[in-house]
């Protein structure tokens, strides 16, 4: 089965959107496909077959404070306003095709961190409604700069904290041949997280979710390295930047938004035939 996995990295994200607008208009189709924090929430452009809606509202509020600012952090206690980002959005601003997705028959998974166990929840939402855009929500919630998401009887927030590159989970699942799209350039290296203590002390009533926290880059960088691996063993394809993206993890300058997708869509084109061709579409 074909499969494609997209890691998170918030405003980084709109690398994975240039590389999968391209692959879409290409008509690159997938059995499956998992995203984790951006990743799923751009991701799921694809299985509504919606090329460039991704970059579209990006630029269109990423300076716009209702969407995302600290302002709304004080707030809401939310960096990205849930009520813009996860209803006017999708409902008022830049449609979410909801019957297309639904139909499509790709299977799309998301990745959120159970705060009571510390592990990653794999959640398929193949239909896009109140309860399950929750799931998306959760998948996208960073510790600190948002709410923690209940819904399935379950407290959850960003899944990058316990699985940022689900490659093994969907090689579990089945998907012999995958796309891997990774953010951040080849031979980075995730460091500790400098914001721990303070993440300990907001969390202390969920020290398994601490316990991940803490040990976040450590698994992130032995993920990378069963990457590679797998890479070697014909199991996926890597694409991602060959330098750091110019954005930031927030970003307000519809340049740098713009730049950031771009550098997607090289990467995306430079790579399709070769991606065709391992996926057997050519």
């Amino acid at each position: 089965m074909k499969g494609l996995v997209m890691e998170g990295g918030a405003m980084r994200g709109l690398f994975t959107a240039g590389v999968t607008d391209v692959l879409m208009e290409a008509g690159v189709d997938f059995d499956g496909a998992i995203g984790v924090s951006a990743g799923a929430c751009f991701g799921c452009n694809y299985k509504s077959k919606q090329i460039g809606r991704s970059i579209r509202y990006n630029l269109a509020f990423c300076d716009d404070p209702e969407y995302v600012s600290f302002r709304s952090l004080f707030k809401t206690g939310e960096l990205f306003n849930e009520d813009f980002a996860y209803n006017k959005i999708p409902n008022e601003y830049d449609l979410f095709d909801y019957e297309t997705y639904k139909e499509n028959p790709m299977d799309f998974y998301v990745v959120c961190t159970d705060l009571e166990t510390g592990k990653a929840v794999y959640k398929k939402v193949n239909v896009l409604h109140e309860e399950n855009f929750k799931w998306l929500k959760a998948s996208a919630s960073m510790p600190l700069a948002a709410k923690m998401v209940e819904v399935g009887g379950r407290k959850l927030l960003d899944g990058g904290v316990s699985d940022s590159i689900p490659l093994r989970f969907f090689i579990h699942k089945g998907y012999d041949k995958n796309i891997v799209i990774l953010t951040q350039p080849p031979h980075f290296v995730k460091k500790k997280n400098q914001l721990a203590p303070v993440m300990k002390k907001v969390y202390k009533e969920y020290p398994e979710f601490v316990k991940a926290v803490y040990d976040r880059h450590n698994v992130y960088n032995k993920t990378l390295k069963y990457v590679r691996y797998m890479e070697k063993q014909g199991k996926c394809i890597v694409l991602q930047p060959d330098e750091k993206l110019p954005i930031g993890r927030v970003e307000h300058d519809p340049d740098n938004v713009l730049k950031a997708y771009m550098v997607g869509r090289k990467v995306g084109k430079e790579n399709l035939e070769r991606v065709k061709k391992y996926l057997g579409d050519k």
